[in-house]
């Protein structure tokens, strides 16, 4: 390395040498400071799970949005539908191979009768998966 002196030269040429100290510095800081955190991120929970041989979780290749307006008209996938029609589409869809998860979404307001003749007419079909989709509660206001 050279290093400049306090005369002045005016045949030297100016120093282009890059001062690697402190770049060594930081790097290592942060060798210190990661080895530090490093444990503290495989931190686990010890659980004693049972152990039960059962087959893998079906996939099911789609899901049907059966919405429930508060004046009880149903909705297929969006789709304006009777109650009847909705019966076919239930036959239908449990002659499938795999059968389709009814994802039922009903407004707070609709009569449960409505609601009971919907998962009856998918039981009659021979529809087994139905699940009942619901809003997260809002977050609570800051106080």
């Amino acid at each position: 390395m050279a290093f400049g002196g306090l005369e002045k030269k005016h045949t030297a040429a100016p120093m282009a040498d890059i001062n690697m100290t402190p770049l060594i510095d930081v790097m290592l800081v942060l060798l210190v400071i990661f080895i530090i955190t490093a444990p503290l991120f495989t931190h686990a929970i010890r659980l004693d799970l049972p152990k039960v041989a059962a087959a893998p979780a079906r996939q099911t290749p789609q899901t049907i949005a059966l919405s429930i307006d508060g004046a009880g008209k149903l909705y297929w996938n969006g789709n304006p539908i009777t109650l009847a029609q909705m019966r076919t589409q239930f036959a239908q869809a449990a002659k499938q191979e795999q059968q389709p998860e009814i994802q039922l979404r009903a407004e707070r307001s609709t009569r449960y009768e409505v609601i009971a003749q919907v998962m009856g007419a998918a039981q009659q079909a021979g529809l087994e998966r139905i699940g009942f989709v619901t809003d997260p509660p809002p977050p609570a206001a800051p106080q």
